[in-house]
């Protein structure tokens, strides 16, 4: 399942945010603490936090010039040897690059401030990061587990790693990677949910008794993502292809019983029934999920 499919739009609240970018930062200047403005004031951050959220909507919206005052009133207010503020300087340079020779002289910024500095967390991981996007994915592996030697409860970590090892064919290291994540984080639906596809899709490349052992596994993560958080599309959507009526009639040497299977099949598609038709009777810029996500669920439900 494509990892779009999470709980509303990032790039929707991340676009609307940097739209008042200009308003905010002439509010600020002009005496009103960054703060207090509504747009902000309700997750409750400090100035730090909430400029570096206007800085990350910026950049995501391309609105490279605004991201660059946010960075000079971070750089004014905190200091440019501040370890955050170091990584949105890199992130930034990143964003703005040209080329990939652009890139690799970011990479080497990073190198150089770690050489004196090994242990600058942000840094670090801006530069995981970096090497991801230049497919450079041995190294971040490499990397990551550096961080996780002098970390080990760093749940971000523990995801992204994850996510390296199943995009290189590696599935038994992923599960593993997010389990380490659930020892630290046993009510994050999320991520149960993540760790239920990957099992998923482990599953369906083995056979026989092997197969249907980690199929009931990627259910028993579904159903618990579910019951975490009850409107988790994602959950719903994962239960709704783990349980389908064409796996289920094969499954005979899964512990749960077949109508047990099926029940939690026709739950799963009601719920997400339920959702689209919601959606649906909402004008497009009130939906909670974007046109691909239900376009997602519609051909899962089509094609079960």
């Amino acid at each position: 399942m494509a990892a779009s499919l999470i709980r509303g739009s990032n790039l929707k609240t991340a676009f609307h945010r940097s739209q008042q970018a200009s308003v905010l930062l002439g509010q600020q200047s002009s005496g009103r603490s960054l703060s207090q403005l509504s747009i902000l004031s309700r997750e409750g951050s400090d100035d730090f936090d909430a400029l570096e959220k206007l800085f990350f909507s910026c950049i995501q919206s391309t609105d490279d010039e605004s991201a660059l005052l946010c960075l000079e009133r971070l750089t004014r207010r905190f200091g440019s040897s501040n370890e955050r503020v170091m990584a949105l300087r890199g992130l930034y340079d990143e964003a703005t690059a040209e080329s990939a020779a652009s890139l690799e002289l970011s990479l080497k910024r990073y190198d150089d401030i770690l050489s004196h500095d090994p242990v600058n967390l942000p840094i670090l991981k801006r530069r995981i990061a970096l090497l991801r996007s230049l497919s450079k994915t041995s190294d971040a592996i490499s990397s990551l587990l550096q961080v996780l030697n002098a970390t080990p409860t760093d749940v971000e970590a523990w995801c992204e790693l994850a996510e390296l090892y199943q995009s290189q064919g590696m599935s038994p290291q992923a599960v593993f990677s997010l389990e380490e994540a659930l020892l630290i984080v046993p009510y994050a639906w999320n991520v149960h949910a993540r760790l239920g596809e990957i099992i998923y899709i482990y599953a369906r490349s083995l056979d026989g008794e092997a197969m249907f052992k980690q199929l009931q596994l990627s259910i028993r993560h579904f159903c618990r993502s579910v019951e975490l958080c009850d409107d988790y599309l994602r959950g719903f959507y994962g239960l709704a292809l783990a349980t389908s009526p064409s796996l289920v009639n094969e499954a005979s040497e899964l512990a749960a019983g077949k109508e047990t299977l099926l029940s939690l099949h026709a739950l799963a598609r009601r719920k997400l029934e339920q959702t689209l038709s919601a959606e649906n009777s909402r004008q497009a810029h009130l939906r909670q999920y974007d046109e691909s996500e239900l376009s997602m669920v519609e051909n899962l439900l089509s094609g079960l």
